[in-house]
């Protein structure tokens, strides 16, 4: 009888997962890149439809992923430091979801086996969003269905 061992996110804890994995872990959704404004007092996130001028609108994909964090110094660069607390991530991230030790979507493309689950599950933001070069000011652009 063949043992089927759990899945890497499930026995790797987070702090240690090789970058490979940890990489993988994003289920592309771009849900991350998604201009937030947060009430301080509350820490109350508040998400607008306004995305990052890098963003591949089609892709959901950063063009200049690598060099990111110096062309945009408020990009985040992940790590599990960020972690501790990560109530500004969306509630889907994979990363956040783990972090708080909840299990992953069944649309998560790890779980799925399928990179189109996370668009037919309605968790994309491809087509519902316009670039910061687009928009005015944030507070017109708030939306409700992160």
């Amino acid at each position: 009888m063949s043992r089927i061992d759990p899945p890497f996110w499930e026995t790797i804890p987070l702090d240690v997962m090789p970058r490979e994995k940890w990489e993988s872990l994003c289920d592309g959704c771009a849900k991350c890149c998604l201009q937030k404004l947060e009430d301080e007092e509350t820490r109350e996130i508040f998400y607008t439809n306004v995305v990052c001028d890098l963003l591949d609108l089609d892709a959901c994909q950063c063009t200049r992923y690598q060099e990111r964090s110096t062309l945009v110094p408020n990009c985040v660069t992940l790590t599990t430091d960020d972690l501790d607390d990560p109530y500004w991530l969306p509630p889907t991230c994979a990363y956040r979801l783990l972090a708080e030790g909840k299990p992953l979507p069944t649309w998560h493309p790890l779980i799925s086996g399928c990179l189109d689950s996370v668009e037919l599950g309605g968790h994309s933001i491809r087509g519902k969003v316009v670039t910061e070069a687009e928009a005015d000011e944030w507070e017109f652009h708030l939306i409700d269905w992160i």
